[in-house]
């Protein structure tokens, strides 16, 4: 009898093992099936988020579009406060505008939301009378090289002479794949990086993901990519400083008609400050001018009319010293950087601080330039004014956004031209493979809520 009962014990030990067996098998098989799903959700809600970003990404492109069709004054960029620009929510999605300081004093450690003003950069493409001036305007960026500056000149123009410590043919067919230089305009600033000389170091600094501002990764020595001085400041590439889309008509107001060319003032000039002042104040006017005066600026104009700024603001829109279609390569003295101020000639880096302190201690915005010619003085103007406007037609969205829960991180930078009066993107990337550029306020902020994680 104990041996029957010994031999039942053992089958029931033995269908408890199985039965303990396929309960394990299923709670595995339950937990997979569970842990897929789980993956699955979460796919698909990141998927979600990411779509809501994009679309945030794009509404906030068109609300530029608006912000530039709808402005009282044509040329003028919009005020800071006239618009959002942090955190502005669409949706279950949030989008910024990453923008940039205009003083250099903050040194890249404080973020700035806004947009930017492409007109505030030295254009590539700037045509001047004497290639060694852009050489000099090149020269004076921070991290830039005289090769480079040079390569860059051999890069853009027609000939295969070759600038002093440049690159021509003979240098690029030396390179693995062999290639040449473009002798053509610049199309992009990325495009920087296929010409001679142009190092990941001299083009984007410290700042590899082009936010403008001191990360963590990019203030801790070579603990992290990149290599950094760890000093406590940004220093940028040139890439920060350098656009090709700065461009404005060389038409007036309405939008049809030439503006008036003053390098030879006529009847037509007489006509408009007749018009816009009175016909003894443009009669006194034109005398000033006298008749074998001839200017390199309007700003040169202005210095030797003996106009009031009043009295130039009310006109200068209508004035030019070029008798083509467009002006490539302006740039705006109302919203440019000490930085790009004081690489132009006839500004040293004393005379940017003065113009950038005095227009942000100024309480109205405006497109007017007669102001900086007290700073400039008069050989400053004679230097200088060939390379200053006061309107911007093309601005720039480096827009970020995030969906729900602060999940599907998006970015996409946009520059916007309204040189015809109608806006229209002319320029569109990708940016977000550059890495988060938010700042660890915002990531911590979308934590906190179970967000970002």
């Amino acid at each position: 009898m104990s041996a029957t009962f010994h031999s039942a014990s053992q089958r029931n030990g033995s269908v408890l093992v199985v039965v303990l067996c396929v309960c394990l098998g299923l709670v595995s098989i339950t937990l997979l099936f569970g842990h897929s799903m789980l993956m699955a959700y979460r796919g698909a809600d990141n998927d979600l988020s990411g779509r809501q970003a994009e679309q945030a990404i794009d509404g906030a492109a068109r609300y530029v579009e608006l912000l530039m069709a709808t402005a009282e004054t044509p040329g003028l960029m919009p005020d800071i406060t006239s618009y959002e620009s942090e955190a502005v929510p669409v949706g279950d999605a949030t989008f910024w505008f990453l923008g940039r300081a205009a003083e250099t004093t903050t040194n890249g450690t404080t973020r700035v939301f806004g947009l930017v003003d492409e007109a505030s950069k030295i254009n590539l493409n700037m045509r001047v009378s004497d290639p060694q001036i852009f050489l000099d305007i090149l020269g004076k960026l921070p991290g830039m090289t005289a090769e480079l500056a040079a390569a860059i000149i051999d890069w853009r123009d027609a000939d295969e002479d070759v600038t002093p410590g440049g690159a021509e043919a003979e240098t690029y067919n030396r390179q693995t794949p062999a290639s040449s230089a473009k002798n053509a305009d610049f199309e992009s600033v990325e495009e920087l990086g296929l010409v001679s000389g142009a190092t990941r170091l001299i083009l984007y600094g410290e700042d590899t993901n082009l936010n403008g501002v001191l990360d963590a990764n990019e203030d801790d020595g070579e603990i992290n990519l990149p290599s950094d001085n760890s000093d406590g400041k940004l220093d940028p590439g040139i890439l920060e400083y350098l656009t090709v889309f700065s461009k404005e008509s060389n038409k007036q107001s309405d939008g049809t008609t030439a503006r008036i060319n003053v390098t030879q003032p006529g009847t037509e000039l007489t006509t408009l400050l007749t018009e816009k002042l009175s016909a003894s104040r443009a009669n006194e006017i034109m005398a000033s001018l006298g008749t074998t005066t001839r200017f390199n600026s309007v700003l040169a104009f202005y210095v030797r009319s003996g106009m009031k700024p009043e009295e130039f603001d009310l006109v200068s829109d209508s004035l030019t010293t070029s008798d083509g279609d467009s002006v490539a390569g302006l740039i705006n003295v109302n919203t440019a950087s000490e930085t790009v101020l004081a690489c132009l000639p006839g500004i040293d880096t004393d005379k940017a601080s003065k113009i950038v302190s005095q227009r942000l201690g100024s309480a109205t915005q405006s497109a007017g330039i007669a102001w900086v010619a007290d700073i400039l003085g008069p050989d400053g103007v004679e230097q200088a004014g060939p390379y200053l406007t006061g309107r911007s037609y093309q601005i720039s969205a480096d827009v970020a956004a995030v969906g729900r829960h602060g999940r599907g991180y998006r970015r996409t930078r946009f520059v916007i031209d309204n040189s015809t009066g109608t806006p229209q993107i002319i320029y569109r990337r990708n940016l977000a493979s550059l890495g988060w550029a938010l700042g660890s306020d915002v990531r911590e902020s979308f934590a906190s809520t179970k967000g970002i994680q």
